[in-house]
């Protein structure tokens, strides 16, 4: 056992010191809210390029002056002008491109065209065809004389955001967000699938490297095959753990400093405000009632998350997560290591990487597929077999898993790590000292049966 620790500390103090370790655990926070703020910042900025549109045909005169212009996109109807002639000369005439609006687009959803030499954005798009739909939807309205039409249609306008409300089995409730679970779900699966195979690989190499360069004949004599296996094994999982370790560190930081520099912290509504609100437009529905109501200021998004942050379990969700990476990481780092220990170079590792790989990218698959349907028999099945229970059951953690399952994935994945750790140092012992032979499965099965010695 000292002599495990002794390897193990080894390989922790090498790779610590490393300066792509140090590099990796600062950039990683950056780079992951870089990837999370900066396209929601760069779509929410408005485009300040005013883009002048012409409309053409006879839908133009029919549509005139219905689809309102915005600070960007100046709408100008022109329903003389013929599309033929406006194709020749529209960026002449200093227009971005022009839209054919055709009469049977009351019937017929695609009988309008926008004619540009640059590709449009899928909102300016979306402008158009939102405002086109209201104003057929108004007309057809109009066409049963229903009287005060744009009144009513003001009034009738409404939206609707459903909030899920979780009840624990003593009856206590808390606020939850769907968005907010597959969000743990997708990062935490995908998690797992990068760090099991990113850190199985670093076990991989650092066996083939030392049985390159011939050092592991040196550190043979000194301790057995299996010590030496489990050592770089563990001593490489403890590196990875100290990075996750500070890479939640790190983001708190970043997500602390966020909050306090970004969110306002008077975005709160009293409760009595809100019952005073529906109270008020119940007892008088008029029009008076709604106007003299108390207006409820908008939750700001942001802070909606962070309330139904709190209804998760983020002792099981993070508690789980270790455990789970740890089994993954150990079952497939076992079996890199046997691969690394069979082979001469890293080359050679292609024929055997495969029965390794699939099984780790079936699990980030399912894993995809458990945010849709979290309980049905695939995910249910395959959240239990240990070669891709990792990915799996981190995916439907967040949506709420029985105890019992928990349980009996967590035992599965244990046994399973203890078995091909078992044949994986059955391999290493022997391809360790092999040198200049390719191995092949038949001769892999061949080390299997070897006696111990």
């Amino acid at each position: 056992m000292n002599k495990i620790l002794l390897v193990i500390k080894r390989e922790y103090i090498t790779r610590v010191k490393k300066k792509s370790f140090i590099v990796m655990t600062i950039l990683a926070p950056i780079l992951l809210a870089g990837l999370i703020l900066v396209p929601a910042w760069i779509m929410s900025r408005e485009d300040s390029t005013e883009k002048k549109i012409a409309v053409v045909g006879e839908g133009a005169g029919l549509f005139y002056g219905d689809i309102p212009s915005t600070k960007s996109l100046k709408f100008e109807y022109l329903p003389e002008v013929s599309s033929e002639k406006i194709k020749e000369s529209y960026e002449e005439m200093g227009y971005y491109g022009f839209l054919l609006i055709s009469p049977k687009v009351v019937y017929i959803p695609n009988a309008v065209q926008f004619y540009s030499s640059k590709q449009p954005n899928l909102e300016m798009l979306m402008y158009i065809s939102n405002a086109l739909e209201k104003e057929i939807e108004k007309r057809k309205l109009e066409s049963y004389n229903i009287k005060d039409l744009d009144k009513i249609m003001k009034e009738i306008e409404s939206t609707v955001k459903v909030q899920t409300i979780l009840i624990s089995e003593e009856g206590e409730e808390k606020k939850t967000s769907t968005g907010l679970s597959m969000g743990i779900a997708y990062v935490s699966g995908l998690l797992i699938y990068i760090l099991t195979f990113m850190f199985g690989a670093q076990v991989m190499r650092g066996v083939i490297e030392e049985k390159t360069n011939r050092i592991v004949e040196v550190l043979i004599s000194s301790v057995k095959p299996f010590q030496l296996m489990m050592g770089k094994i563990l001593g490489i999982a403890m590196v990875g753990l100290t990075q996750f370790f500070l890479w939640i560190v790190l983001t708190l930081i970043i997500v602390g400093y966020a909050q306090s520099a970004f969110l306002p912290d008077d975005i709160q509504i009293p409760n009595n405000q809100i019952t005073q609100s529906i109270m008020s437009v119940e007892q008088n529905p008029g029009e008076e009632a709604v106007q003299n109501a108390v207006t409820i200021p908008e939750l700001n998004e942001f802070q909606a998350v962070l309330e139904s942050a709190k209804a998760i379990n983020w002792p099981l969700i993070l508690g789980s997560f270790i455990i789970y990476f740890l089994g993954g990481y150990l079952l497939y780092a076992a079996l890199f290591a046997a691969v690394g220990s069979a082979v001469d170079n890293e080359t050679d590792t292609q024929q055997f990487m495969m029965p390794i790989t699939i099984p780790l990218l079936l699990g980030l698959f399912v894993s995809m597929a458990a945010f849709q349907n979290p309980d049905s028999s695939l995910v249910f099945w395959f959240s239990l077999i240990p070669f891709t229970s990792p990915m799996v059951m981190m995916a439907r953690l967040p949506f709420g898993v029985p105890p019992l399952e928990l349980i009996v994935s967590m035992a599965l994945l244990i046994l399973t790590f203890i078995g091909t750790t078992w044949m994986a140092a059955k391999i290493y012992r022997t391809g360790i000292l092999m040198y200049g032979k390719k191995p092949s499965y038949k001769e892999l099965f061949k080390w299997l049966r070897y006696k111990n010695y």
